[in-house]
């Protein structure tokens, strides 16, 4: 039977079936009659095409994305491409279309950032769906990142910084070099994420959200050691890279005068 609405308090809700679909009720979330009309109509009308044209026709990316949330999947950077998507449909979200969400929410932003901040979770929650077959499968060019040719730093650059440095700024870059941690990971350990038993740090991997365990050298040992413990503090003591970075600069350049 067609979808009726009733009165709950002071919100209109609807009820009913669609063959091929089931039984249909929920909250239109409107308190005028009219507008309550509107809505169940408007469901009505999904799922009649989700019943004729498959789930394709009505997949919105809001709906795709609940379906990511909930299979436990990486959060990171969702909140921006949910907001600017909300409830259009998947089937119109063109590769073109989520190059320029990109351009439109990142606009001063480096390549690199859009494609990981916008292009990578957005292609993710699509193809999500289309695991569900829900929906095709969509890829995504990439904008094109240009890659700088980089002196990488030696044992004897790092130690001869860490010289020029307080205890928890020398032990960041020692902890950086020997373990391969990125900065924002080296600036995420906890002294209990850190066993001197065993000689291992725990690194939470926060570009592929993952964990691995890291050996620690004796001379890293030693260098850690003698970090103050403050509470309620990460072991680096600072909580974020822009706070670390002019720091990190001034002795940088203090260094290079000292040597000349």
């Amino acid at each position: 039977m067609p979808l009726k609405i009733y009165k709950r308090g002071d919100v209109w809700h609807y009820r009913g079936t669609v063959r091929g679909v089931g039984r249909l009720r929920g909250s239109t979330g409107a308190t005028v009659k009219e507008a309550a009309l509107r809505v169940a109509s408007e469901i009505e009308s999904r799922a009649w095409k989700h019943r004729l044209d498959g789930p394709t026709a009505v997949l919105t990316f809001a709906q795709a994305s609940i379906n990511y949330r909930a299979a436990n999947k990486p959060t990171r950077f969702l909140e921006r491409i949910e907001d600017y998507w909300k409830d259009s449909l998947v089937r119109d979200m063109t590769q073109g279309a989520i190059r320029q969400s990109a351009l439109v929410l990142y606009p001063k932003a480096s390549a690199a950032t859009r494609n990981r901040q916008v292009i990578v979770p957005t292609q993710a929650i699509i193809n999500h769906s289309a695991e569900s077959e829900f929906c095709p499968r969509i890829r995504v060019k990439r904008f094109k990142i240009e890659t700088k040719s980089k002196i990488p730093a030696t044992l004897d650059w790092v130690q001869a910084f860490a010289a020029h440095s307080k205890p928890h700024l020398g032990g960041l870059a020692l902890f950086m070099f020997l373990t391969g941690a990125r900065i924002s990971e080296a600036l995420a350990v906890r002294w209990e994420d850190i066993d001197f038993k065993t000689k291992s740090v725990l690194i939470r991997q926060t570009k592929i959200v993952a964990e691995r365990r890291a050996h620690l050298p004796q001379s890293l040992i030693v260098a850690l050691a003698n970090i103050p413990r403050l509470r309620n503090r990460p072991v680096f003591l600072y909580t974020a890279r822009s706070n670390c970075i002019k720091v990190w600069d001034a002795v940088t350049r203090r260094g290079r005068r000292l040597t000349r």
